[in-house]
């Protein structure tokens, strides 16, 4: 007779796979994972920050297609690690064209202008193209015809590219954020629910002092004592994310501290740490492997709120919510894709996280 596996964990994972939500936003969550790992691999605009501008070209539409011409810059060299995660530093630069003539010295071209009249004319020689030996090879070589898939933002960026990198600061915002909160909120519930008595009463008046603040709030007053930053952020999203986690903890601990199990550890002889590392904490995170998938969601948003405000990542760094910022004014401008589409993408990320938290929710109830 076949035998069929009791273990609470494959039990949990067998009923998560039934879940078409949750495992439709997890594959989505492991799209975007690798998205934010190859941005620069996959981005058109490989620069760093993906910040090559061309002002001629600012706010087109999804699908715009601009003749290229690329004149190659000195570089400085990188490895192929730092190229590859942080993009080329000094990249080559672009010039939209309308037309362009080849000449015996090199070639001449007129910039592209939005309304249709002739550019600025311009010439370039051949010793600007290093890889050519004669003009004739210069258009297939390093003219080429450039395709922006979502358009481009008011600074003629690429805004596919832009997007792509800036999933990096929305998914590291969750991460470290909600690592911090984990590691403050578990121990100091914990440690309150175990002990009890003072030390209980003394970090519940810590966790209702910080409660009683409005996150947005104090968010803010920890970026403006820390500074404008990347790193900034992410502290201050963090030290404000703890407290339903060390709540929750507490209230698990003081119900698991009674089991018979918890009572035989302590007769054996085991130090407290021991005791609430090995016995306790292994029973009472179910509900915090929930609440840190809802915590990912609202750090992501906290962090596109802080960007909005002009506080979170500062430009040129992209990131979701500051690139909502910039392009705001265009939904009644008549360009409201260059809002929608940072917008759109925020809400998907943030309903991914939710539906695992339902899926997890689910699969860790015992009850059914």
């Amino acid at each position: 007779m076949k035998s069929t596996s009791t273990s609470l964990t494959k039990l949990a994972l067998r009923k998560f796979r039934k879940n078409f939500w949750g495992v439709f936003s997890f594959s989505f969550l492991v799209i975007c994972v690798l998205m934010a790992i190859f941005a620069y691999a996959l981005a058109p605009d490989n620069s760093r920050n993906a910040n090559q501008m061309h002002l001629s070209i600012h706010s087109k539409q999804p699908g715009f297609r601009v003749q290229m011409l690329t004149i190659p810059n000195e570089s400085v060299e990188e490895s192929g690690f730092a190229e590859f995660f942080f993009g080329k530093k000094n990249a080559d630069t672009e010039i939209p064209l309308s037309s362009y003539e080849v000449t015996t010295t090199g070639i001449s071209i007129a910039e592209y202008t939005s309304d249709g009249t002739s550019g600025l004319r311009k010439e370039y020689g051949l010793e600007q193209f290093p890889k050519v030996s004669s003009s004739e090879e210069i258009p297939p070589s390093y003219i080429s015809e450039k395709k922006f898939i979502l358009g481009t933002d008011k600074y003629g960026r690429d805004l596919l590219s832009r997007m792509l990198i800036g999933i990096r600061i929305s998914l590291a915002i969750g991460f470290v954020a909600v690592f911090i909160s984990l590691v403050i909120g578990i121990t100091l519930g914990a440690v309150a629910g175990y002990f009890g008595g003072k030390v209980d009463a003394a970090i519940m008046w810590l966790i209702n002092v910080t409660w009683s603040i409005p996150t947005l709030l104090l968010v803010i007053a920890i970026t403006l004592a820390l500074g404008k930053g990347f790193w900034q952020v992410f502290i201050a999203v963090g030290l404000t994310m703890w407290v339903e986690v060390a709540r929750v903890v507490r209230g698990q601990v003081m119900s698991v501290k009674q089991m018979q199990y918890v009572t035989a550890a302590r007769a054996l002889g085991y130090t407290d740490f021991r005791i609430i590392l090995k016995h306790i904490l292994p029973n009472a995170l179910a509900p915090v492997i929930i609440i840190s998938a809802a915590n990912f969601a609202s750090a992501i948003l906290i962090e596109s709120g802080l960007s909005f405000l002009g506080i979170g990542a500062q430009p040129p760094m992209p990131s979701w919510g500051g690139i909502i910022k910039d392009h705001y004014s265009y939904i009644i401008l008549g360009k409201p894709y260059l809002a929608i589409i940072p917008g759109i993408a925020i809400m998907s990320l943030v309903t991914a996280f939710m539906l695992i938290g339902n899926a997890l929710r689910d699969a860790l109830d015992v009850k059914t």
